[in-house]
Parts: C-alpha cells; sequence; structure tokens
C-alpha cells in the first residue's frame, strides 16, 4: 500500500471514530435528557404530592433547566470566555461540572420543604398531644380526638391527621393509616405517639397519660436541642464565614482587578487550584456539620 494511501486512510478512520464518539455522546445525553424530562420530573411531582405541593412535573423539569442553564452562563462568564482557548475550555469544563448538580435543583428545594415542614410539625405535635389528651379525657374516642385537630386547621399536622382519617373512612385498617402516616411524615416523634397508641389498643392502657407523658418528652428534648443548637451556632457560624472567604475575595478581585484574576482563571494551574480549594471547603463543611451534629 504506497504513501498516499496510507496518508488518506488514516485521516478517514480518525473522522469515522469522531464522528461515532459523538453520536455516542449526543445519543446518551439526549437519552439522558428525555430521561429527566420523563421520568425523574414525575418522580419528584409525587414526592412534592407528599408535602401537599402539586407541581406539574414539566414545571419540575423547566425548574432543573433553568437552573442548570443559569449556572453554566455564570460560571463560563465568570472563569472562562471567549477571549482564549484556555479559558473557553476552563470555563466550558466548569460550568458544566456546576451545571449538572443544577440539574436536581428541584431535589434540593424538596429537601429543604420538607425539613421546615417536618420541624413545624414536631412543633405543632407537643400542643396537639394535650388538646388530644384532654379531648379523650371529655369522653371522646381515639378517632374523635383527630378529628378535633383537623378541625383547628393549624397546617401542616391537620393536613396529615385527615389523610389519616379519610384513609380510615375508605377502609384502611387504623393500624396501616397509622403506619402509612408515620412513614409519610418521618419524624421521631411521631413515631413515638404511634407505637403509645398501637400499645394501648392492644394492652388496654390509658392513652390520655401517656400522652401527656410523651408531650412532657418531646417538650424537654426540644430544650435540650435548642440549647445545643445555641451553643454550636459560633461553630457553625465560624465555618460558614470561612467557607465563604475564599469566594468572596476572589470574586472581589475578578471585579476590582480583572487584569490580576483572568489570567489566573484562565490558566490551568489556576483551575487545578479552584477544584483543590473547592474539595477542601466541602470536606471542612461536613467535619465541622458532622461535630456539631449531635443527637439527642
Amino acid at each position: 500500500m504506497s504513501s498516499f494511501a496510507v496518508m488518506l486512510i488514516v485521516p478517514f478512520l480518525f473522522a469515522v471514530s469522531l464522528a461515532g464518539l459523538t453520536y455516542v455522546l449526543m445519543r446518551s445525553t439526549f437519552s439522558g435528557a428525555e430521561q429527566y424530562t420523563g421520568s425523574y420530573s414525575e418522580q419528584m411531582a409525587r414526592q412534592f404530592e407528599e408535602v401537599f405541593m402539586f407541581v406539574p412535573p414539566q414545571q419540575i423539569a423547566r425548574m432543573g433547566w433553568a437552573a442548570a442553564v443559569i449556572s453554566f452562563i455564570a460560571i463560563f462568564l465568570l472563569i472562562g470566555g471567549f477571549s482564549s482557548k484556555t479559558g473557553f475550555l476552563a470555563g466550558t469544563l466548569v460550568g458544566l461540572l456546576v451545571a449538572v448538580p443544577a440539574l436536581y435543583t428541584p431535589k434540593f428545594l424538596l429537601r429543604f420543604l420538607k425539613n421546615r415542614r417536618l420541624l413545624k410539625f414536631n412543633l405543632q405535635l407537643v400542643d396537639t398531644l394535650v388538646n388530644m389528651s384532654n379531648a379523650l379525657k371529655a369522653g371522646f374516642s381515639i378517632t374523635q380526638a383527630f378529628e378535633s385537630i383537623v378541625k383547628e386547621g393549624e397546617m401542616p399536622i391537620a393536613q396529615e391527621f385527615d389523610m389519616f382519617l379519610q384513609q380510615t373512612r375508605l377502609g384502611v385498617n387504623f393500624s396501616d393509616a397509622l403506619t402509612n402516616m408515620e412513614q409519610r411524615v418521618g419524624s421521631d416523634d411521631l413515631s413515638l405517639v404511634v407505637n403509645a397508641i398501637e400499645t394501648a389498643r392492644k394492652t388496654g392502657g390509658n392513652l390520655t397519660e401517656i400522652f401527656e407523658k410523651i408531650a412532657s418528652t418531646i417538650r424537654e428534648r426540644m430544650r435540650i436541642e435548642t440549647r445545643i443548637q445555641t451553643l454550636t451556632a459560633q461553630g457553625r457560624l465560624q465555618g460558614i464565614i470561612v467557607s465563604l472567604m475564599p469566594v468572596v475575595i476572589g470574586v472581589a478581585l475578578s471585579i476590582v482587578d480583572p487584569g490580576l484574576m483572568m489570567p489566573f482563571l484562565h490558566s490551568m494551574s489556576g483551575m487545578l487550584i479552584i477544584v483543590g480549594v473547592v474539595i477542601l471547603i466541602v470536606c471542612g463543611g461536613l467535619v465541622i456539620r458532622k461535630i456539631v451534629d449531635i443527637d439527642v
């Protein structure tokens, strides 16, 4: 085979290989995007319904894509740009690394809403147990005690108790409905209440006294948790400040003296240093979180 033929075949094979790789990557990307828009969005929509927020799956998908695009553009303009090839590649790479987690913004939002809802539920549970105990003393049944809490309409505990009552009216076993509510809420305090109700129904215990003791236990535990949060507030604040200092200084220098920061941001060594700083900040944040996270 002549050298001229070899010179033609090698670029041709390289072009075919590059085209095949590009096709596979594009197909995988479109497949992942379709799965994100379809099954992931529907799954997140069902999870939002658990906190009584009815968001269409299409809206969740738009929220994720918008967060990813905004994150990519912001990082690309901050770190990269079109001024140099290195800056363009670095901005594109870091932008993609930030945009991919941004796609899961609905999941992070859902976790925040669940935690806030759970905290509010636990705070309401203490007064609810006292009210249910008084209702039982007045001669109400356990179901009527639940109904009295629903009539007060204090969210979110009234929503959860109303869902529990609706399941019992539709033929779900009382114990199964309690278990469903316990799994749906995910509260350790509610687990104590559910176990106490089940034990009292089987052994004939006095629910009024049990509710009052559980309310007292929960109230004391909340007092201790509040005390711990107060004592660890300084450590958590120091961790936040130390973590944000490199970011604030970097942004400030980029605004005040871009001629100093742009060469650093557009260089490969600068990118490696930034990645190392981000990894160290994340590791430090996890360590501080582990230290101040004290179970009561």
